[in-house]
């Protein structure tokens, strides 16, 4: 079994930055690639951004390309998502999940395992 805990979620104004951090433990945590997701209330979660096993591979959605860096240390079981230039549109419940599948995955289908989230409130 794999657990996932994400931290670091606050209120933040807009223009501001912000790094969610994700502890991952139970596996082999190199064996995972490792994605962002958020969701709004009422909405479906989406992709924010993914990292292969060794981290050499990121993918982002086009609405935080520029903005956010996901990251990964592969000795300390952690994946970060460093959050720049925040927009009152980018506030959501934040999750990590963790993936089998090789490459970077942006499907919701392809993580098996979930953290419980953090939410992240950008005010303008």
């Amino acid at each position: 079994q794999v657990q996932l805990v994400e931290s670091g979620g606050r209120l933040v104004q807009a223009g501001g930055s912000l790094r969610l951090s994700c502890v991952v433990s139970g596996r082999t945590f190199s064996n995972y690639a490792m994605g962002w997701f958020r969701q709004v209330a009422g909405k479906e979660r989406e992709f924010v951004s993914a990292i292969s096993r060794g981290g050499g591979s990121t993918n982002y959605a086009d609405s935080v390309k520029g903005r956010f860096a996901i990251s990964r240390d592969n000795a300390k079981g952690m994946v970060y998502l460093q959050m720049n230039t925040l927009k009152a549109e980018d506030t959501a419940v934040y999750y990590c999940a963790a993936s089998e599948y090789a490459g970077t995955p942006r499907s919701l289908g392809n993580y098996a395992y979930w953290g419980q989230g953090t939410q992240v409130t950008v005010s303008s």
